[in-house]
């Protein structure tokens, strides 16, 4: 094709700054991607600003057959030249939770920088009018990733698994598939016939891994502690874990539902539907199996994370609570005096419906709670959390356990 260039002034024009620049016109190559198609990685959108900020737009996870909406997880990678400063703009935060809006994110939100993945350090964010959060960001390498917490992965979980498979102490028992049809696989850690029996579940919200690293904790310490002969805890109870409730919405890096749109710390007082919530279905007919085999679980927690931190004692009103919540102090009390939590405890007339710790007790008569890990600081420690201080916490927790079931008021 010619270009007319008589009486054409536009084509003049554009010929003429072709040949000053000296290359065919294109779009300016971008000095920062963000990626996250990586391993747990936040769906989201992204640009660079005219200020030469990114602007990133998380995108919400959203509750079956309801107005609710949740986003909290990001975790995504930085690439950009090393040595260069990057400043991120995250928004997406205006959740609705019980029809209500609320921001997911506050002053004290923190935000997490590995060079590798693996090596993590906190960073400050700056809470902005509006309800988006500023990360500065200093390049130590040509990649940097950036999350909410330090990930705990599904690989994190394989290579824990792996660790166990040829632990004798160690048991890990299939009991059912997720939405995605992944395996939910129990572990079960000590005797089947030791005189208690210790139930905990992690990750049902996918955005909070701080169980994860408390259930991994004291695994190791538990078994560390036999081959050693240091500690007698599993003479006393045996610990059966799931701990990863939610592993599709860990793997496509989702902040509290599952794949079908469920909360599965939610609808606990009634049974569970096997096609929407088949991980909380297959939880309890495990548990239902354990107790016609005279093996109910003695205690049950459920972790998670949250932005202010607590256990959360169940009070159901058909259930005699007397013998309940005297356990429940007495267990809070060992919790306070062997572990860095310093945290509150709900009291008073406290309601959580519906919960994971409410209908174990109502329906099963297993003594259960939440224990909410704070995301953005411990109290105990002075310091903002990170993945050691959790696995400390689960160590401990090992102690707290036999403690617990060697007190008078459990006889």
């Amino acid at each position: 094709m010619k270009l007319n260039l008589k009486n054409n002034v536009p084509a003049l024009l554009i010929l003429f700054l072709f040949l000053l620049s000296g290359t065919a016109f294109s779009a300016v190559e971008n000095s920062v991607y963000i990626n996250y198609f990586i391993e747990n990685g936040s769906p989201l959108d992204w640009e660079i600003a005219e200020d030469g900020n990114v602007s990133i737009q998380l995108l919400y996870d959203h509750e079956r057959n309801s107005p609710n909406r949740a986003c909290i997880h990001w975790n995504f990678l930085v690439e950009a030249e090393k040595g260069s400063e990057q400043v991120l703009i995250i928004k997406g935060f205006e959740n609705i939770w019980n029809g209500q809006p609320g921001s997911a994110v506050s002053e004290e939100t923190s935000c997490y920088l590995s060079p590798d993945g693996y090596s993590w350090k906190p960073v400050e964010t700056e809470f902005l009018s509006g309800g988006a959060l500023k990360v500065r960001i200093y390049m130590e390498s040509a990649s940097m990733q950036v999350a909410r917490l330090q990930p705990y992965r599904i690989s994190d979980l394989e290579r824990l698994i792996k660790d166990l498979q040829e632990n004798p102490l160690a048991e890990i028992i299939p009991i059912g598939k997720t939405v995605r049809n992944r395996d939910l696989k129990v572990r079960r850690i000590g005797h089947e016939n030791a005189a208690h029996r210790v139930f905990l579940r992690g990750r049902a919200h996918p955005w909070e891994p701080g169980g994860n690293w408390v259930i991994e904790g004291l695994i190791r310490s538990l078994l560390k502690n036999s081959e050693n002969n240091q500690r007698p805890f599993l003479e006393e109870y045996c610990l059966y874990v799931l701990p990863m409730a939610n592993m599709d919405g860990v793997s496509y890096g989702r902040t509290r539902f599952n794949a079908a749109g469920m909360d599965l710390n939610r609808k606990w007082d009634k049974p569970a539907n096997a096609e929407l919530a088949p991980e909380n279905h297959a939880f309890e007919k495990y548990i239902e199996s354990l107790i016609k085999q005279g093996l109910k679980p003695d205690l049950a927690i459920d972790f998670h994370n949250d932005e202010s931190g607590g256990v959360h004692i169940s009070r159901p009103d058909t259930v005699d609570l007397e013998e309940y919540l005297g356990k429940m102090k007495k267990f809070v009390e060992i919790l306070r005096e062997n572990t860095w939590f310093t945290e509150k405890v709900t009291g008073g007339e406290f309601r959580n419906p519906g919960s994971f710790g409410e209908g174990l007790l109502e329906r099963y008569g297993v003594n259960a709670l939440i224990f909410e890990l704070n995301a953005n600081w411990i109290a105990g420690l002075k310091k903002v959390p990170e993945a050691a201080d959790w696995i400390q916490l689960g160590e401990d927790l090992g102690e707290v356990f036999y403690l617990y079931f060697q007190d008078d008021i459990n006889k």
